[in-house]
């Protein structure tokens, strides 16, 4: 099946070799010299004109010049609930590099040419999970705090001080004081609270997830969770999408309290969770084929199943439980920590039974009226559990 926008060749062969050297490089000079500022390599604008050098290196002209025509240069997101403020997010050049990737992987007729993007992107995934996990890669931490403003975060952190963390990957999946962040309206088990400081959507069914947002083909409860059982469960439900940047807090909570039924990983590729790899129509649906964690809950508010599935992307080195989260049984306070990713993007789904939550009005109609995400904070209010 070949790409509307673009033929087979011009994506098989010397574009996908070309569009793989651009991705190794970035990633080789990412981990090459741990001081440099982040957004001088992998995080840099795709719009900035040394990333348009990067892809013209590469690719031939005519190649290049077609797939940054059809792709936008990143997404607005709004960053006040009360005001409705908007702000542009760029979209870095290692995602752009992802997209492309993900056209490529998308055409389903050539296997063997699937497996190579596949292939591609669990070996620099686990590349750049093991550079961040290198005692030298500590060099990077002051520097990426710099980059993207962090400072005064760090403040809300059981580690404020960056000289406090061996390793990239440590400071990465950093953790914050739970009075940092107290869940909203605490002990009002009706509330649905934020799963994490993110980039939020909440559609009051399925069916509108997939008519305003999850537009890539492939996309089914009974794959997303991997059980036909757990997806009849939420049969017509409500579900909310958390995408956590890579300059976010990267740790997910409970959003709703509820006692442990099961967790089953599953196994996936490492495609990039940016919103235009969510929104794309001919492209495959990234929840349901990259990597991820299910948790199957049961409701302290009145029993309930609801489910969180973490969700691995693009240069995401782990996805792990603390505190022994993942152990069936295991009572779980909303606003608790549940988990934590390693380097890069990801995504935390939650989903909820047929009429079960509302969602707040304001993120309901950003996310359908606007197809546009919401910033919010981790315990942030984002509904309540219909009475």
């Amino acid at each position: 099946m070949a790409h509307p926008h673009f033929t087979d060749e011009q994506l098989k062969g010397a574009a996908f070799n070309a569009t793989s050297a651009a991705l190794v490089e970035i990633t080789d000079q990412a981990t090459r010299d741990h001081s440099q500022d982040p957004q001088s390599h992998i995080h840099r604008p795709a719009d900035h004109p040394q990333a348009h050098g990067l892809l013209h290196k590469f690719m031939p002209k005519e190649t290049a010049e077609k797939l940054e025509s059809h792709l936008h240069m990143g997404n607005y997101v709004i960053t006040d609930r009360a005001k409705g403020t908007k702000e542009f997010e760029a979209m870095s050049i290692y995602v752009r590099l992802g997209m492309h990737l993900l056209y490529y992987g998308s055409l389903q007729a050539d296997v063997l040419h699937t497996q190579r993007v596949k292939e591609l992107l669990k070996e620099q995934s686990v590349k750049m999970g093991a550079k961040y996990d290198d005692p030298a890669s500590k060099a990077h931490i002051v520097p990426f705090i710099e980059s993207f403003n962090l400072q005064a975060s760090m403040a809300e952190m059981v580690k404020p001080d960056p000289d406090s963390y061996a390793t990239f990957n440590e400071f990465f999946a950093r953790e914050i004081r739970p009075d940092a962040r107290p869940p909203a309206e605490k002990g009002n088990e009706a509330v649905v609270s934020s799963p994490a400081d993110c980039r939020l959507t909440a559609f009051p069914t399925i069916d509108l997830a997939t008519k305003y947002w999850i537009k890539g083909f492939g996309f089914t409860l009974e794959k997303l969770l991997g059980s036909a059982e757990a997806a009849k469960l939420f049969d017509g439900g409500s579900l909310v999408i958390a995408r956590l940047a890579p300059q976010d807090y990267h740790r997910w909570h409970a959003p709703t309290s509820g006692t442990v039924t099961s967790v089953t990983d599953i196994d996936g590729t490492y495609y990039t969770v940016n919103p235009q790899a969510i929104n794309e129509a001919s492209t495959l649906d990234v929840f349901c084929e990259n990597r991820r964690s299910v948790m199957m809950l049961k409701s302290k508010f009145d029993g309930s199943p609801f489910a969180l599935v973490a969700v691995g992307a693009m240069l995401v080195g782990s996805i792990k439980y603390v505190n022994d989260t993942n152990k069936e049984g295991k009572v779980l306070e909303r606003g608790e920590c549940v988990g934590a990713f390693y380097y890069g993007g990801s995504t935390v789904v939650a989903l909820y039974p047929k009429g079960a939550v509302e969602y707040d009005a304001d993120i309901v109609k950003a996310s359908t009226e606007e197809q546009c995400e919401t910033l919010v904070k981790v315990g942030e209010k984002i509904g309540t559990y219909v009475s």
